[in-house]
């Protein structure tokens, strides 16, 4: 199992370089074919128009986010054209309220999405837009990145979030690549239900499934000793010294699928090593 299609998304010039280059190495580092999706986006919102003036208005902002489109794929394309990848630039104009359909499609056939952490003081709306877009409309494993541009590491040591649930299996499951590249990987588990399939040995079943992979695994039983569960996990992973956090994304609304829930936000809100997730 290997990640072969490897996709990210642009949104602004200052990503270009910086994600690009983290989004290179990935791809080389799995041999696989990158993607990268240019988005001018009009984050206008249309309610109806009065006379000339908003119609004006419109039409401007959709000439921007053409222009921005634009600017975005040719600077991707002259950034990768004398590169050793294997690579393919998209672009494309939205609304804020198409970026969901676009995002999904183009996620929904990778294997793998690289974006920068949704937020931050230079982070703008539809970056959160489209973190959102890729996991609960792609269904696929997204990479976050704490800054853009970080450089990636080797992913020696990995901590897995696990609390039984669907979410953090598939999660467990679409990191299977870099858990078996790993030297450890850490299983953490807070707080397990005293009745439950895992209640006299939490984190077995997994940590089996994971070994028949060849994966080195070790388990941690922790207590909630911090208000949030994702400030437990944010310590664990800095006492722990690992470079990569794996866990489950879940949403406020299991209907919606739209608003990242409270303990995925604030890990991505505050987190200081790459974070892979899946839904």
């Amino acid at each position: 199992m290997s990640y072969k299609s490897i996709c990210t998304f642009l949104t602004t010039e200052a990503d270009i370089a910086p994600m690009l280059a983290s989004a290179a190495a990935l791809t080389r580092r799995f041999d696989a074919h990158l993607e990268v999706c240019c988005m001018g986006v009009d984050t206008t919102q249309s309610m109806g128009f009065y006379a000339g003036a908003p119609a004006l208005m419109y039409e401007n902002a959709l000439e921007s986010a053409k222009k921005a489109a634009t600017v975005l794929s040719e600077a991707a394309r002259e950034y990768l054209r004398n590169s050793d990848l294997r690579w393919s630039v998209d672009s494309t104009i939205l609304t804020i309220g198409g970026m969901n359909a676009y995002v999904g499609v183009k996620a929904r056939f990778s294997d793998l999405v690289l974006l920068p952490r949704p937020y931050g003081e230079s982070r703008l709306p539809q970056d959160e837009i489209t973190t959102e877009a890729a996991l609960f409309d792609g269904a696929v494993p997204v990479l976050v990145l704490p800054e853009p541009g970080t450089a990636l590491p080797e992913f020696r040591k990995i901590v897995l979030a696990w609390n039984q649930g669907d979410e953090a299996l598939r999660a467990a499951r679409a990191a299977l690549p870099l858990l078996i590249a790993a030297d450890l990987v850490n299983v953490v588990i807070i707080d397990p239900p005293s009745h439950g399939v895992e209640r006299s040995d939490p984190g077995g079943i997994l940590t089996q499934m994971l070994a028949r992979h060849g994966v080195q695994v070790e388990v941690s039983v922790l207590a909630r000793s911090l208000p949030r569960i994702s400030d437990v996990l944010r310590r664990h992973v800095t006492d722990q010294d690992a470079d990569l956090l794996v866990m489950g994304a879940y949403s406020h609304s299991r209907l919606r699928q739209a608003i990242l829930g409270g303990t995925t936000r604030n890990l991505l809100e505050e987190t200081k090593v790459p974070v892979l997730m899946a839904r």
